[in-house]
């Protein structure tokens, strides 16, 4: 062999061996894109967390039931609010850990609407690069509906996050397959529903992404069994809180609808865009059905029964921050000039401060307890008479029960705690009638939009009112009003009963 053959075999021989390329860790950028969306989430929810002290009834409801033993609060849900008694068992322990104040109520909203925002940047992370994640998950704390539930003392800020982490545990088992993965998913969704039933609606948004994904059948398999799992572990609750309906009457027509279709136009749009190529689901095809499904699917069965009220798919937050994240992303990517963008996110950043400042005080709810207990004390004297105009309202004063001591309950027979209710047990109407005819001075209080009730008792309340009292004075406050009624013929009132003496005020309050 010459020397001019073997020389392509030497170079072959003593060339340098050629490495696999390989890519970046991915460790620091999901870990900016944990810890970023967690810190601005966890800043926004401490941002004037206690509302001026005051509390809504929904979160008086919270703070009323977490306080009474385990097996007082299982009685009670036999009775009222048994979709939500795994929250109250669950804000119980944490009371008795933490005391039971009014940061203690809302910490637990802000620390779950925290690891929401991780669960929603890790998505994005997965589906669009880790500039979408960041973005995504800055984007979600932001949201306005985020904003307002991170800060309340109710469980749809719990649902938020196990939905997010659902759905992630979604997205990571289509491409693995394993058992244990699925088992995570239905587990984590099962917790979610039982915290709140509507939960399930993000049920269904995942598999009709699976579908339109066109996954392979061992995938849909997985889910299948999954989802299976949660209906059955969800069924026993579906079926015996179907007896309490009543809790939904009060739904006349669907409750800010305006911000799901505001959003949901706005997501679909983003949607447009070809955003997220990862992996065997994409971004838009994930994000656009929680988005738009389960709000979709309420405003359906309203036809029916009114049940539309915007936090009760507060979830779908996430779809329209996997939108707007990985939206941004793209934009980014197509503009040459940064100056723009830059542009773009002050106005909006600007645009959020009102309603950021606006979520943060007392009228920002749809009532105030805390204005509603303090008017009915400092209207009240000594021995008046109290009455709720409904019964069901007592809710309204129970939060702190030293604005009603010194006042005569005149309806009531049996107290919320030991009748294991909301608001107690009251007498029948002819006694309820006679009681309210033994003082000259009655307190009433009526929820701010409240029907007249067809009830026996609600009946002798307002007949015995407008036969034998007269308005004396009324204070509008958030959500209520409080009304001074005295006997017809006592033209100066005075607290208690069989009393004739002048009163020292007068005039309509205000």
């Amino acid at each position: 062999m010459s020397v001019d053959e073997r020389a392509p075999v030497l170079a072959r021989t003593v060339s340098p061996p050629v490495f696999p390329v390989r890519r970046p860790s991915p460790g620091p950028a999901k870990a900016v894109v944990v810890i970023a969306p967690l810190a601005l989430t966890i800043a926004l929810g401490l941002w004037g967390i206690r509302r001026k002290n005051t509390m809504w009834g929904d979160e008086s409801v919270t703070y009323q039931l977490a306080h009474r033993d385990l097996s007082q609060i299982w009685h009670t849900a036999q009775h009222i609010d048994l979709v939500h008694a795994l929250y109250y068992a669950v804000m119980h322990e944490i009371f008795g850990l933490f005391g039971g104040g009014l940061l203690t109520l809302r910490l637990p909203s802000v620390l779950a609407m925290s690891v929401a925002a991780s669960g929603v940047g890790l998505l994005a992370l997965r589906l669009a690069g880790p500039r979408a994640g960041l973005l995504a998950g800055l984007v979600f704390p932001l949201l306005p509906q985020v904003q307002k539930y991170a800060q309340e003392g109710r469980s749809y800020a719990m649902v938020c996050a196990l939905v997010a982490w659902a759905t992630y545990a979604l997205v990571a088992g289509v491409p693995h397959r394993a058992r244990w993965r699925w088992a995570v998913y239905g587990s984590t969704m099962l917790l979610a529903c039982l915290l709140h039933e509507f939960a399930v609606l993000a049920l269904v948004a995942h598999g009709v992404s699976l579908v339109v994904s066109r996954v392979p059948r061992p995938v849909l398999r997985a889910w299948s069994m999954a989802a299976a799992g949660v209906v059955a572990g969800l069924l026993p609750l579906a079926i015996y809180s179907a007896g309490q309906s009543e809790q939904v009457s009060w739904i006349g027509e669907p409750v800010r609808l305006q911000y799901f279709l505001v959003v949901a136009v706005v997501g679909m749009a983003c949607a447009l865009a070809p955003l997220g190529v990862r992996g065997p689901v994409r971004l838009s095809v994930l994000a656009v059905p929680i988005l738009v499904l389960p709000g979709l699917l309420l405003l359906i069965a309203s036809l029916v029964k009114p049940l539309f009220v915007d936090r009760y798919v507060l979830f779908s937050n996430i779809g329209i921050a996997l939108l707007l994240g990985a939206w941004m992303d793209y934009f980014h990517r197509r503009q040459r000039s940064s100056r723009i963008a830059w542009i773009a996110a002050v106005a909006v950043l600007a645009a959020l401060v009102p309603p950021s400042l606006s979520l943060r005080t007392p009228q920002s709810r749809s009532d105030d307890v805390t204005a509603i207990g303090a008017a009915v004390r400092k209207e009240g004297r000594p021995s008046d008479g109290l009455l709720y105009l409904s019964g069901r309202h007592r809710i309204l004063t129970a939060a702190n029960p030293e604005d009603t001591r010194f006042l005569t309950d005149l309806a009531l027979a049996q107290d919320p705690v030991s009748s294991n209710t909301l608001a107690g047990v009251e007498l029948p109407a002819q006694e309820i009638a006679a009681r309210m005819l033994e003082f000259n001075r009655i307190v009433a209080v009526r929820a701010a939009g409240a029907h007249a009730s067809t009830n026996p008792q609600e009946q002798a309340k307002t007949s015995t009112l407008r036969r034998h009292f007269r308005e004396y004075g009324t204070t509008h406050v958030n959500g209520a009003q409080v009304t001074v009624y005295v006997r017809d013929h006592d033209l100066s009132p005075k607290a208690g009963p069989g009393s004739n003496s002048p009163g020292a005020s007068g005039g309509v309050m205000r």
